[in-house]
């Protein structure tokens, strides 16, 4: 039986050195998607690129997302065939791209896809996120269908928060890829 993949799914600019995605990728060889432009993230490219990557591989999948990687997941799973390719999904610090102050480089990615998904997921929100109101956050994941988590003052959850290797979060996607 193929083994679950775990594929990252950095958001807006990537993912630094410092940043967990980037600490799990060395850590337990984890694919981060590439995505081809970090700066202006067209969605459809975004959404296409992560078609491709499932596609290279017959395994299942677990998707990691932060950031604009959980708008990522949400529109993809709108629009895709390939969602069945998915076990579930981990999203972090999902942000509000509807709101006046976001850079003009996110805005194609308005509205925000509010479908449940198909396949299981967890939300961890931070209470004092500045790219998403506690409020906005957790309505966007009982949207999604995703259980929460909040992780109380954190921040955007990214290197910046002092996560580190954040065991914390490997133990919910553990517990979601039923390892």
């Amino acid at each position: 039986m193929n083994s679950t993949r775990v594929l990252l799914l950095p958001g807006w600019q990537n993912s630094g050195p410092g940043h967990w995605q980037s600490r799990w990728e060395t850590l337990y060889g984890d694919l981060r998607v590439q995505q081809h432009d970090w700066d202006w993230p067209r969605r459809g490219d975004w959404m296409a690129r992560l078609d491709e990557v499932l596609l290279q591989d017959d395994a299942p999948a677990v998707l990691v997302a932060h950031s604009l990687g959980c708008q990522l997941v949400a529109s993809w799973a709108a629009h895709s065939q390939h969602t069945g390719r998915v076990k579930g999904a981990l999203l972090v610090a999902p942000p509000d791209t509807e709101r006046e102050d976001m850079p003009p480089q996110l805005h194609n990615w308005r509205p925000i896809r509010r479908q449940r998904l198909p396949f299981a997921s967890v939300a961890v929100i931070s209470s004092d996120d500045p790219f998403g109101a506690l409020e906005r956050s957790t309505q966007m994941a009982a949207d999604w269908g995703a259980s929460v988590v909040i992780a109380g003052p954190r921040g955007h959850l990214n290197a910046d928060s002092g996560l580190g290797d954040w065991p914390e979060g490997r133990a919910l996607l553990d517990d979601l890829a039923g390892r």
